[in-house]
């Protein structure tokens, strides 16, 4: 229960910062930096590596980081041409692969 918890949140979170593309103003004041050294800090201090990745509003791309052995997970968003931000992390972390549900009303 609490790791399906624990997916919805890491969802809803997802779905909420999806579309906000970090202003200069919200890049000094989160934990921002470029790409590549944001990929290798979560890589070397938490074994993350990328899980997933989708585009968000205003072309920014927002980006799922977790480790399979610890269950940490790191969600950042990156703006075009602008810094990668990391926006929400936690513990707990799992892959689901769940099929849509049957919303047929019957024959």
């Amino acid at each position: 229960m609490h790791k399906t918890l624990t997916s919805l949140a890491a969802t809803a979170a997802l779905a909420l910062i999806a579309g906000a593309a970090p202003t200069q103003t919200q890049a000094q004041t989160r934990n921002c930096g470029d790409h590549a050294q944001v990929v290798e800090r979560l890589a070397s201090g938490y074994g993350e590596s990328r899980q997933s990745i989708g585009m968000g509003a205003d072309n920014t791309v927002v980006e799922v980081f977790a480790s399979l052995e610890t269950g940490t997970w790191t969600i950042t968003v990156t703006a075009p041409g602008g810094p990668t931000c990391l926006v929400a992390s936690g513990q707990a972390y799992q892959n689901l692969y769940e099929d849509l549900p049957n919303t047929d009303q019957g024959a």
